[in-house]
């Protein structure tokens, strides 16, 4: 009986053994099989945000949409154009599919910033349509010569970034011939004489560069102690690229930096290709707009 106690014991212990293996290698297999490859493209858990939802940016500090409705204006006149007369222009707003965009956001103080130039980029004009309502916009302008213009329409749809819309409109009669190109850095309007300087010697596209108004009073020449804000900031630029035709991509707006020294205004910007570029600043001398207008090279 001892003899077969001892078989039976070394039986059980051998069993004991092989289920004991066969747990170990059951759970290497468990765990094998947690270490599942990444999701593929179209995995739930693993897609991007949809329509409507929002990222964290920490810098502002609070939720923005990720995403822009894509926008369209469309531009009529009251009736047909003619060279310095006075004409009530409509814009109205709508979204890809047509339908009207009812609500915008105000940023620098207006709903709707519209630059009017001249194709030939002689004529600028910065008006304030007002809102009528419904993605409708109204302004009276005034062309003051025959020829293309091009209307670059600046707004901000609730909640969503800054956009730029670009409409055409012929003034009766031929385009006039453009103007010479004049890359003096220093001129005069009216009683401000303005200076304008770069940050580096050369202006490259693609690189970020601050542009230096120095404006001085004209009888002295010293610097205007007499800027008030205007919309909001210390100024305002607007810079276009000679093309044909003038686009979107062709259009930047650029806002005054906050700490300029007294007489002067500063504007960080960069350009996207080489060409030559048209500047409008705009300034506030005690309720008086000034506009000083510029060419660059960029290289």
């Amino acid at each position: 009986m001892d003899k077969k106690l001892m078989i039976y014991s070394f039986a059980g212990l051998v069993a004991a053994g092989a289920i004991a293996i066969s747990g170990l290698t059951n759970s290497k297999a468990q765990n094998q099989g947690s270490q599942m490859p990444p999701m593929q493209h179209g995995d739930s858990s693993m897609g991007g945000m949809q329509d409507g939802e929002k990222s964290s940016n920490s810098d502002r500090g609070h939720s923005t949409p990720t995403q822009t409705t894509t926008t369209q204006a469309k531009l009529t006149a009251s009736r047909d154009i003619a060279p310095k007369t006075p004409v009530k222009l409509s814009i109205d707003v709508q979204d890809s599919a047509g339908k009207a965009i009812a609500n915008f956001d105000t940023f620098q103080q207006k709903l709707m910033h519209l630059i009017v130039v001249s194709d030939n980029l002689q004529f600028f004009s910065h008006l304030h349509p007002t809102y009528k309502g419904n993605g409708s916009f109204e302004v009276e302008a005034n062309f003051p010569q025959s020829g293309s213009y091009t209307l670059f329409s600046d707004y901000k749809p609730s909640g969503q970034k800054e956009q730029v819309s670009v409409m055409k409109k012929q003034v009766a009669g031929d385009n006039l011939p453009a103007a010479a190109i004049d890359f003096n850095y220093t001129k005069t309007f009216g009683d401000t004489k303005a200076n304008l300087a770069f940050s580096q010697p050369k202006v490259k596209a693609g690189e970020e560069v601050t542009l230096i108004f120095k404006l001085q009073q004209k009888s002295s020449d010293r610097p205007v102690t007499d800027l008030q804000p205007y919309l909001g900031e210390r100024g305002h630029l607007v810079i276009l690229k000679q093309s044909s035709p003038l686009t979107k991509a062709d259009y930047i707006h650029a806002h005054a930096m906050k700490d300029s020294p007294d007489g002067q205004v500063q504007f960080m910007t960069s350009f996207p290709q080489p060409g030559k570029y048209k500047l409008w600043g705009q300034f506030n001398r005690n309720g008086k707009i000034v506009i000083a207008d510029f060419w660059v090279n960029v290289l």
